[in-house]
């Protein structure tokens, strides 16, 4: 069973390819940039979809709170450009495949619906400042309105 972060902890290190199989580092933006690493669990789904297009539809306002926006699911690089390219987006997704970036996070978790359990990954956001260290850790996030509630935490941590 993978660990619960909470904030204040240093966000674990981590490296993934992304949509254009590059290789992103957590230390890239280390000093730089404020990191919203949402975990969600497939491209082209309903609340994946909202969830990407709001993140999308706020990316300037994000920018404004040098802020840089990155998805994690386990569907691999060709599924993520087909997602960006279908619906324009403009996020990073990193594709862990392995699930070694969902285990570090604490995000896959075995879950029961109607009796049956399975493990999937539960939609979450974490907030890592530029020191490295979590400012927030959300698991089980709704994806109505998640991208407002992250934008107007980052809006609250520069007032």
């Amino acid at each position: 069973m993978s660990q619960i972060l909470e904030k204040n902890q240093e966000a674990p290190f981590f490296r993934a390819s992304n949509q254009d199989n590059q290789r992103i580092y957590l230390s890239d933006y280390k000093d730089e940039k404020i990191v919203v690493l949402y975990f969600y669990p497939k491209d082209d789904t309903p609340g994946c979809t909202i969830e990407a297009n709001d993140f999308t539809a706020m990316a300037d306002e994000f920018a404004a709170q040098d802020a840089v926006v990155i998805g994690v699911s386990k569907d691999d690089c060709e599924s993520h450009r087909a997602f960006i390219s279908k619906y324009a987006l403009n996020v990073q997704l990193l594709a862990d495949t392995s699930g070694e970036l969902c285990d570090s996070y604490g995000v896959w978790q075995e879950v029961e619906k109607d009796g049956v359990k399975k493990w999937k990954i539960v939609r979450s956001t974490f907030i890592i400042g530029k020191d490295g260290k979590l400012i927030e850790a959300m698991y089980g996030v709704n994806h109505e309105g998640h991208a407002q509630a992250v934008l107007d935490i980052l809006k609250g941590l520069n007032a």
